[in-house]
This record gives structure tokens, C-alpha cells and sequence, in this order.
């Protein structure tokens, strides 16, 4: 052979050799790297954190397409000055880690997100909602009363011998000594910019509101309202995810020149953002504490009542059950805006669908709007100014006595319960007004009922506390742990009600460590719960 030959021979291997990758692919590989550790801290500072997805969701997802698009452009732009397979390989790699990347984020939307974080991935990605985590059925109910523990007190005992108003015709003429409570559970002041500036601080006193009213030109008393009457002037809240109350009270401010959004009035309400529910009491307290008008509630509203609310231009914000479509059963605030007796309509704007054609409220039959109501024992919110104190306390009449409209609401519920034994809400309504009025006893007999005779929504308990305070009261701790249980296990676990009646029991049977945690879990829920902050300072040391 040649020396020739040999040469060639020599540099054959020398021009197959596999050159060097490209040193972008290098970049590429820390880049990879980087983005898996930064991403992995994010996600467990979200996770402790329970806050920022929302701004931190869409700018990972714009992130991750556009790395991965760069990436296959990349390896298409480049493969000549890669070995044949590279480019390849790096495509199969990319699948992989969305593949893998994919897995770990159904696992922790499915494990560790809390309710409103999903809510926000499936704004983004709505697929997502195939991986939700198994909720109750919609049919679902309450668990039934404890046999052991069920009370002695007959259905027909809760029918028969309950005291009653003897009419269910009230009057409106409001007696000197009866008091109009604005708020049942006074609050700490929002230490936020929660005050309109328009509007000025106002202070009620009993001896006002014990003034008799004069000169007022109103429909109220003996004659009927109008046919009709609608109210304009609302600003319309679309409500972020699980804020109906903050949303609904922010539309009634507004009729009074509020300009504040639903964050305010939520900063004070739902300290948790997950917390599933905003108590009549609460929404009273942080409009007479920070926005310079006046609100109050009562239960065992009337329609014919409300209607004399509208007609004198006075907004009322009420709580009801619902059931959108694609949903099982919620409780929800709506604001009554209008009604039409030609039409046997009352119309609402509802912060979740809208404020129907023209702004003019969505209608709302006046059975359907009952049936609703009734869910939630007829609770209602007048929102007015210090102007018209006068005129809201002539329309509401004996309601003006919070005893009084309670025991109205047992009347009801009682007539409701005769009329139609096999009718829950009913029978809860019973229980919730006797609760109301301190009758434990017959109020545990009037929930076992409710629990027994019909499909209670499983959900009822995450808005409505009677249950718990009346099995509290006549010792039936197993029958309150019960509930504590069920609600926390579908929802609940945000709600600081259910660790506030936990720690009451835990209290009672002597655990003072178990209470104590129980109290703080309510209170890091939500810190200005006033019970839970007396019963935790109440435990020995």
C-alpha cells in the first residue's frame, strides 16, 4: 500500500467524526434546568402562600409554549450543524418533560390546590375540570341524626305546642320600645381604603330609633305597594370566583354613590379567599363600620315587605338557594332591584348571571323567587342611609324587633311544616328560628326532622350554623361532630364556622389543647371572628 494510500486511509475516520454539539445547545440544557428548579419554587411558594396563582398562571403558561416552540425551531433551524438523531431526540425529550410536567400538574391541581386556585387553571386551561376531585352527588344530603342521640320532642309536639304570633298577618306600627338592631355581631374597623368619600360616617342611637316617624310619604302600613316598581342606578359586580356576598353588597352601595370594587368589601369579609361563605351579620358590620351607610337583616322576610322596600327606592340584597345549570345546589346573594305584579315577577341582579336586558334585573317569578328564599329562612339586607331610618323602620314594621321577626319565621316554618310534612326546608327553618330564640330543645327535634324527611343539599351547613348551635346546646356533641365532619370533608375546611363549633365540643369533653387549635384554625381563617377569639382567650392556661 501507497503512503498515499495509508494517508487517506488515515483521514477517513478524521472527516466522519461527530463534531461538537452547538454551544446554544448547552444554554439550552441550563435553561431546562433553571426553568425546572424555578418553576418547582414557585409552585411550593404558591402552595404555602395560597395566593399569586392568578398572576403567576398565565405567565407560566406564555413561558412553557414559548420555550417549547423555541426549542423546536431551534432543533429545525440548526439540525444540519447537529448529528442526525439530535434534533430528534431533543423533540422527544421536550414531549417528555410536558409529558411528565403534565402528570406532576394533574396530581397537584387534583391533591393540593385549593378550590379557587383550580377555578383559576380552568379559566386558563377549562379541560382541567375533568381532573376536579370527586365532590358529593348532587343529591347528595346531610347525614342523618345520630338514633342514639335523636331527641324525644314528636313532629307533632313541634306542630302543636309551639307558641305562636296567632296571625301571620304582621302590623307596622313599630311600639316606642322596640329596638332596631343595625348589627348583631360588631366587628373591628377594616383597616384598609374602604371608606367612600362621599359619603360620611354616620352614628345611630337607640333613642333615634325609638323616635316615632312622622311626615313620611310612603307605601307602607295597611295599603298595598304599587303594581310595580323598578330601581336604577346600580353599578353592575361580575363576581370573581366564590363572591357573591362582597359582590351583591358592593351593587347595593353603589344605588348610594359607593365606588369602591368587591375587593374592598371581600378584604373585610373573606380574609381567606377560599372561605365559602359570608354571614347577613358580617356584610351588616362592614357596611355600618366603613361606609357610611346603614344596613340591618332580619329573617322571615315577606315579599309583599320587600316590595314596600323597593317602591320607597330602598335596596335589599337577599339570601337565597340556587342551582345554576352544570351545578348542584349553592347558597347565593341577589339583589332585588324591581317588581311587577302584571308579570308576577321579581327582578334581581345576580353578581353570577348578569343584570338582565337593559339592566332592568332579571326576572325571577314570585313562586320561584319564594321557593328559593325559603331555603335560607326568608333572610334579607336593607341597605339605606340616615336619611331614610325613619322611613325603614315604619316599613318593617314589628320586624324592627329581631325576636319578633324570628318568631315570625318559626310561625311560618311551622305552617309550611303542617302544610307539607315531607318539605326540609321547612322543618330547617323551624329549627333555625327556634335556635334564634333560644328553644335548643325543640330546635335539635326540628333539625332531626329536616335531617329525616328530605334530601337536605349537603352544602347547607357551609352557609347556615343553626344545627351546630342547638346539638352544642343540649349536649349532643356526637351530632355536631357529625356535621363538622361532613363539612369539612366537602368544602368546609376553609369555612371557620365548622373549627369554631369543633372546638366548642372538643371545650365541653375537656381537650382545652384540641379546642385551642381548633379556635386558631377558625381564627386564621378569619381573624375578626369575635366567638372564636373569646372562646380561645376562655380556655384555662
Amino acid at each position: 500500500m501507497s503512503n498515499q494510500e495509508q494517508t487517506h486511509f488515515i483521514r477517513v475516520p478524521e472527516e466522519n467524526q461527530v463534531p461538537p454539539p452547538p454551544r446554544f445547545l448547552w444554554w439550552l440544557v441550563i435553561g431546562v434546568f433553571v426553568l425546572l428548579v424555578v418553576g418547582a419554587v414557585g409552585i411550593l411558594v404558591v402552595l404555602q402562600s395560597r395566593a399569586g396563582l392568578s398572576s403567576l398562571f398565565d405567565m407560566g403558561i406564555k413561558l412553557a409554549l414559548g420555550f417549547t416552540l423555541a426549542v423546536i425551531a431551534a432543533s429545525i433551524l440548526f439540525r444540519k450543524r447537529m448529528p442526525r438523531r439530535l434534533p430528534l431526540a431533543i423533540i422527544a425529550v421536550v414531549a417528555a418533560i410536558w409529558l411528565i410536567g403534565g402528570a406532576t400538574f394533574v396530581l397537584i391541581y387534583r391533591n393540593s390546590l385549593a378550590p379557587g386556585q383550580r377555578e383559576t387553571a380552568k379559566f386558563y386551561l377549562p379541560f382541567m375540570a375533568a381532573f376536579d376531585p370527586p365532590l358529593p352527588a348532587p343529591d347528595s344530603s346531610l347525614p342523618t341524626p345520630i338514633p342514639a342521640e335523636q331527641s324525644e320532642i314528636s313532629p307533632e309536639d313541634l306542630l302543636g305546642s309551639l307558641p305562636s304570633l296567632g296571625t301571620l298577618v304582621p302590623t307596622v306600627n313599630v311600639p316606642a320600645a322596640a329596638p332596631m338592631e343595625s348589627s348583631q355581631t360588631p366587628m373591628p374597623t377594616i383597616q384598609a381604603s374602604a371608606t367612600a368619600t362621599p359619603l360620611a360616617t354616620v352614628e345611630v342611637t337607640e333613642a333615634a330609633m325609638s323616635e316615632p316617624a312622622q311626615n313620611l310619604s310612603i307605601s307602607s302600613g295597611p295599603l298595598p305597594p304599587p303594581s310595580s316598581a323598578r330601581l336604577y342606578g346600580f353599578t353592575v359586580v361580575k363576581q370573581t370566583w366564590n363572591n357573591c356576598g362582597p359582590a351583591n353588597i358592593t351593587m347595593a352601595l353603589s344605588y348610594y354613590g359607593w365606588t369602591q370594587g368587591q375587593e374592598v368589601a371581600q378584604s373585610y369579609l373573606r380574609p381567606d379567599k377560599e372561605d365559602k361563605n359570608v354571614n347577613p351579620s358580617e356584610i351588616v358590620a362592614f357596611v355600618n363600620e366603613n361606609t357610611g351607610v346603614r344596613a340591618l337583616t332580619r329573617v322571615g322576610g315577606s315579599m309583599e315587605l320587600l316590595k314596600h322596600f323597593i317602591a320607597n327606592k330602598i335596596p335589599v340584597v337577599i339570601e337565597t338557594g340556587y342551582m345554576y345549570e352544570g351545578s348542584s345546589w349553592l347558597g347565593h346573594y341577589q339583589t332585588v332591584v324591581g317588581y311587577d305584579d302584571s308579570y308576577d315577577s321579581f327582578y334581581v341582579y345576580d353578581s353570577y348571571l348578569g343584570a338582565g336586558e337593559n339592566g332592568a334585573g332579571m326576572p325571577k317569578s314570585y313562586d320561584t323567587f319564594d321557593k328559593d328564599w325559603e331555603n335560607f329562612n326568608r333572610t334579607f339586607v336593607v341597605v339605606y342611609t340616615q336619611e331614610d331610618e325613619n322611613k325603614v323602620r315604619t316599613i318593617l314594621g314589628n320586624w324592627a324587633d329581631p325576636a319578633w321577626a324570628a318568631q315570625y319565621a318559626m310561625d311560618v316554618a311551622q305552617q309550611e311544616a303542617s302544610a307539607n310534612p315531607q318539605n326540609p326546608f321547612a322543618w330547617f327553618n323551624l329549627g333555625s328560628s327556634l335556635t334564634r330564640l333560644g328553644e335548643y330543645e325543640k330546635a335539635a327535634a326540628a333539625y332531626d326532622q329536616a335531617r329525616r324527611v328530605g334530601e337536605l343539599p349537603w352544602r347547607i351547613t357551609l352557609y347556615q350554623f343553626g344545627p351546630f348551635e342547638a346539638y352544642y346546646n343540649v349536649q349532643r356533641y356526637d351530632d355536631v361532630m357529625a356535621l363538622v365532619s361532613s363539612s369539612q370533608n366537602n368544602g368546609g375546611e376553609y369555612v371557620e364556622e365548622t373549627y369554631y363549633w369543633a372546638g366548642k365540643v372538643q371545650a365541653a369533653q375537656g381537650d382545652a389543647g384540641a379546642a385551642a387549635d381548633s379556635f386558631r384554625r377558625a381564627l386564621q381563617h378569619n381573624p375578626r371572628f369575635l366567638a372564636a377569639q373569646d372562646a380561645l382567650a376562655a380556655l384555662p392556661a
